[in-house]
């Protein structure tokens, strides 16, 4: 069975070390602006965002 995934990294064959670190850079971008992700990854670990 062949489970095909969905993700800004998935099924990319990379042509060059520059075409990696935009794809990267693409899949950051994409996590910044999606702060429930954050929020859940942080809820995990324990850890908490404090102002200074």
């Amino acid at each position: 069975m062949t489970i095909a995934r969905r993700g800004w990294l998935s099924n990319v064959a990379f042509s060059t070390p520059e075409h990696l670190v935009q794809r990267i850079w693409r899949g950051l971008r994409h996590i910044q602006y999606r702060s429930e992700l954050m929020d859940g990854c942080l809820a995990e670990t324990g850890l908490a965002i404090r102002p200074t």
